[in-house]
């Protein structure tokens, strides 16, 4: 499953305005390519990524939609100049026009159309546990300086997002970053698909930005209890991680956070 990498930043010639004069000089910008996804000889999806981690993408893309079930469904997976092309195990079957139904992906907006908790259900969703983790809440705290600090792209272009994947005690276990949250959080957890992980239910995830839908979909999807998010979440995201237990934390700062569902796995120590 060894893939090239392409180059992830792009150097342009710009102008900079500053208050007294202008300059030109070079500027470093985060790449963003369409990947073609197929499965045997069916299209499955063409999404906007940031170039690498392809096999990854495809893989947790095909797992956080329900179409695969673990690691030993997957026989082959290749990637060459934007496209990825997986072999699925004998008997495992992906509908094509169940496909095209579930995917409309851009950069921005993840996967359209997929809006509905019952629609995830189906699709292999189970409640989380409430005994599958609890953390202090000078981990959650900790967090964003976590992340900031192995986000090195995002250090250089300053256009990307990122996710992370922490144990109890606070050590980061992945990061992936992308134009795209939801690509971003699909190459994480298709790295723990792919190395037999899931699911992840002993670790708290890490998203720059605010928390949506999909995100929340696709963590419920990999069984993960925390997700700790920088930004605001939506309404949906919310009643999401409300009917399956998980924990969701917005608006995450140094000396504060909110937590809208599944507070009980957080506790205070005396300071």
């Amino acid at each position: 499953m060894a893939e090239h990498v392409p180059s992830r930043t792009l150097t342009v010639p710009i102008r900079r305005f500053g208050i007294r004069a202008s300059v030109a000089e070079p500027d470093l910008l985060a790449v963003e390519e369409p990947l073609q996804i197929r499965v045997g000889e069916h299209n499955l999806a063409v999404t906007m990524r940031t170039p690498g981690n392809d096999a990854e993408l495809a893989a947790g893309l095909l797992f956080t939609e329900g179409f695969v079930q673990s690691s030993s469904d997957i026989i082959d997976i290749k990637c060459r100049s934007n496209t990825v092309c997986i072999t699925l195990a004998e008997g495992v079957h992906v509908d094509p026009d169940r496909a095209e139904r579930n995917f409309s992906i851009t950069s921005s907006c993840g996967v359209c159309g997929k809006a509905s908790m019952d629609a995830l259900k189906t699709a292999g969703a189970t409640v989380i546990p409430p005994s599958a983790l609890k953390v202090k809440e000078s981990l959650i705290r900790s967090l964003p300086a976590k992340l900031r600090e192995n986000q090195t792209i995002f250090e250089r272009t300053g256009g990307l997002h990122a996710c992370g994947l922490f144990c109890a005690e606070g050590r980061m276990i992945i990061l992936r970053e992308d134009v795209g949250r939801h690509n971003a959080l699909d190459k994480l957890i298709g790295r723990a698909l792919l190395d037999g992980h899931l699911p992840l239910g002993h670790y708290v995830l890490m998203v720059s930005g605010r928390t949506s839908f999909e995100l929340v979909q696709k963590a419920v999807m990999a069984g993960i209890p925390i997700l700790v998010a920088v930004g605001a979440p939506s309404s949906l995201a919310v009643k999401t991680a409300l009917r399956f237990g998980m924990t969701l934390v917005g608006f995450l700062r140094d000396d504060r956070f909110n937590a809208y569902s599944g507070a009980s796995r957080i506790y205070q120590t005396k300071r």
